[in-house]
């Protein structure tokens, strides 16, 4: 069992009630992060458990990198084919090109041009099983790039924490600097939660402009954001309290 930080036992924190954005809003912590200084040239390769962690997590970061003219690779290591296993709308393989589409157009709208994506077609929620195949399939994929951004690897997410562990392990290798983000951290964490590494807490400031890009990037996502039909097995993934999480003036990454 796992819990939300209250001592209220859940089976999945994910799935348990989360922390407001408003509590996140009214947090001091923010003031004592520094600014990440976001690379200015060069080649930057952001990985994503599936197509929309990038930019629910790091969407404004890449819409600034996007205006500063580096080149962005983008890897999905799966296809995101598991968001609604028990559909009667959309089967895995209809939805795995569903989200494919959702995350050009995403990237498109925050203003990346001819975007590089990979997808490694790993099984969706079975990343920790083909973990050492992906490192192995992302180390020549970071050769020279200047940054490399991963999930976060102890987001509470087997997938987010696999690829994230893959990513860090290559870039290693790769001998390129790294970056974690986190997205669920937000919803089962709290402010001042001692299971977060808040001293390697770093702040991506946006501003109004990228903001409005990455919220217009984020509507992409219907497959996610709106129920593929009625019923429970077709319910958003993201409900609006969790959106809010990821429509704030900042990002934030783990160094």
């Amino acid at each position: 069992m796992t819990g939300t930080g209250d001592g209220t036992p859940y089976a999945d924190a994910i799935q348990a009630p989360g922390t407001a954005e408003s509590v996140w809003r009214a947090w001091s912590g923010w003031e004592s992060m520094a600014e990440f200084p976001l690379p200015s040239r060069g080649r930057v390769v952001v990985v994503a458990a599936h197509p929309d962690d990038e930019v629910l997590g790091l969407g404004g970061a890449l819409a600034r990198l996007a205006d500063a003219g580096l080149s962005l690779t983008f890897v999905s290591v799966t296809d995101g084919e598991g968001s609604h296993p028990d559909s009667e709308v959309l089967g895995p393989n209809e939805l795995a090109e569903v989200r494919a589409r959702e995350i050009r157009t995403a990237l498109d709208r925050l203003g990346t041009e001819n975007p590089d994506i990979v997808r490694l077609h790993v099984p969706d929620s079975r990343v920790q099983d083909h973990e050492q195949a992906v490192r192995e399939a992302l180390v020549p994929l970071f050769a020279d790039a200047v940054l490399v951004a991963a999930p976060w690897t102890a987001d509470l997410h087997c997938d987010h924490e696999a690829a994230g562990r893959a990513a860090r392990d290559a870039a290693r290798e790769a001998g390129a600097s790294f970056a974690e983000y986190p997205v669920w951290l937000w919803h089962w964490a709290h402010p001042d939660d001692p299971r977060v590494p808040w001293h390697r807490a770093a702040r991506i400031s946006l501003s109004e402009g990228v903001q409005a890009r990455k919220r217009h990037a984020v509507d992409a996502f219907a497959s996610q954001i709106q129920p593929l039909g009625p019923g429970p097995a077709e319910a958003a993934v993201l409900p609006p309290e969790e959106l809010a999480h990821h429509r704030r003036p900042c990002e934030v990454v783990f160094l």
